[in-house]
């Protein structure tokens, strides 16, 4: 952790740069949210940060949801609909500026990732420990001291020779138990095909009653009054398939801001990365119909 706010923002910006470069490695996909959130645990809030604001939001992720703009501008980082991903310039950067002040220095002053530096296609291989390094040495000093010849074994020919006759004589129970347990494989065949039926049922998540869209443009959907998450027009429709909801309208070309309301209610709702009570969701449109979905499960928004 840093001193103040400003280097651990910086930590933390750095942070969303290598959790996003070790999704591309492991071929994972991360949410905004998600990514905030690792960012956050590698980098605690101190007790300034943790202060909640106005809108139940801890400073300190305010601050860094801001901060990732610095992130965009020196093109490290891409923001679209579907999450945040980081383009091979940022992945240079997190080898260009590997500790957090040279970083943070060169963030903030705007300097490009030096030509020179590759793209990283794995994660930086880190030193072996000195007690990984004294097991390797004392495993390759064993592996070339001379080793004793080993004593012929041709008697034990001999002595072995009666189990062969044992062994026929053993013969016949084998092919019993063999007989025993083919009606008890025979069953388990049969029950095969309920299990690959399960298996294919559709994983479900709890689910609110009700999931309303609320925003300036409530209006335009045919609602009372904007804002408002009661009414049934701002009501978005479950797909119980694919375990999501969504909403289609034809709006005018504009900026509308919105929030997720659940059970008609103000109670919960949930914002941008998907933070409970957090900062309005934002849709610059050009005009025509539009589709938004969200998961209750990740707390995700898509718009189409």
């Amino acid at each position: 952790m840093g001193a103040n706010t400003a280097e651990n923002t910086n930590l933390r910006l750095k942070a969303v740069l290598d959790i996003l470069a070790e999704s591309v490695w492991s071929e994972t996909t991360l949410n905004a949210g998600e990514v905030l959130a690792e960012a956050i645990v590698r980098v605690p809030f101190n007790d300034h940060e943790a202060e909640l604001l106005s809108g139940g939001i801890p400073r300190g992720h305010k601050t860094l949801t801001s901060a990732s703009a610095k992130l965009v501008k020196a093109g490290w980082l891409v923001k679209g609909r579907s999450g945040w991903t980081i383009p091979e310039d940022g992945l240079r950067a997190t080898v260009a500026f590997p500790d957090a002040a040279a970083f943070g220095a060169a963030l903030d002053a705007g300097t490009p990732v030096p030509a020179d530096v590759p793209v990283p296609t794995a994660p930086p291989a880190t030193a072996p420990s000195a007690k990984t390094a004294a097991k390797k040495a004392a495993a390759t000093k064993r592996a070339a001291a001379p080793r004793k010849a080993a004593a012929p074994k041709v008697a034990a020919t001999d002595v072995a020779e009666p189990k062969v006759a044992a062994a026929k004589v053993s013969a016949p129970k084998a092919k019993a138990a063999t007989a025993t347990k083919a009606p008890a494989a025979k069953k388990a065949t049969r029950k095969a095909p309920a299990k690959a039926a399960a298996a294919t049922a559709v994983e479900t998540v709890p689910q609110p009653e009700a999931v309303a869209i609320a925003g300036d443009f409530n209006k335009i959907l045919g609602a009372p009054e904007d804002w408002a998450p009661q009414y049934d027009e701002a009501q978005m429709e479950f797909n119980p398939l694919v375990q999501v909801w969504t909403i289609t309208a034809e709006l005018p070309a504009g900026f509308y801001t919105y929030k997720i309301a659940l059970n008609r209610s103000w109670d919960e709702n949930y914002g941008a990365f998907g933070a409970r009570d957090g900062a309005n969701h934002e849709l610059n449109h050009d005009g025509g119909p539009v589709t938004i979905t969200y998961s209750h499960e990740t707390r995700d928004i898509v718009v189409g």
